[in-house]
């Protein structure tokens, strides 16, 4: 339930996913599209990376919106310190697929919270290990045709079949995997008043 009294809340993404993961607690909120450039340089690690979008793309929102408290993230996949993007395509996901078949994936999935009431910024970034099991052409073909996951960086849905694709996943938050660390921003939003008891 939220505070009736609290400035309205703006998600800045065009993400389905982050949206479903707000709808479970929210009963109102706004999603606006940032619109930014996420091309990258390549100055920058994964985790500094992974924030500057967060926070760019909830500035941005801001710039537009001043008196809405905006949530701004972004989701990076990282095999072998390359970042992995979305694949887009059936051909490059299974490409994706087959290069983690039996290694680790970590993604960083960053949030960037600025509150018009307090002018502060709230920002975090949850590591998630996803182990992939070794498997073949046949089995990642399989699971690409059942989920279509051509949006997701790292060419697999949590929420849908990929724990086919899984030995293990370690994470302190597993909403984080789908695009927004709720146990955080859950935490943040009750401390800033958003949340009723």
């Amino acid at each position: 339930m939220q505070n009736p009294t609290a400035p309205p809340i703006i998600l800045a993404s065009s993400s389905s996913y982050r949206r479903g993961l707000l709808d479970r607690f929210l009963d109102e909120y706004e999603a606006i599209s940032p619109g930014i450039d996420e091309t990258s340089d390549g100055s920058m690690d994964p985790e500094s990376l992974a924030s500057s979008l967060a926070r760019r793309k909830a500035e941005k929102v801001s710039s537009i919106h001043r008196d809405a408290l905006i949530i701004g993230s972004d989701q990076l996949a990282v095999l072998d310190q390359q970042v992995l993007g979305k694949p887009g395509d059936h051909a490059k996901a299974i490409e994706q697929l087959l290069h983690a078949s039996g290694k680790s994936v970590t993604f960083l999935t960053a949030i960037c919270l600025l509150d018009p009431v307090s002018l502060r910024r709230f920002e975090h970034v949850d590591r998630t290990i996803v182990h992939f099991r070794e498997f073949d052409r046949r089995l990642a073909d399989s699971y690409l045709r059942h989920d279509k996951p051509y949006d997701c960086a790292g060419s697999f849905k949590i929420e849908g079949a990929g724990f086919v694709l899984f030995d293990a996943v370690k994470t302190d938050d597993p909403t984080a995997l789908i695009g927004l660390p709720m146990i955080w921003l859950s935490t943040r939003l009750q401390e800033l008043g958003y949340l009723l008891s």
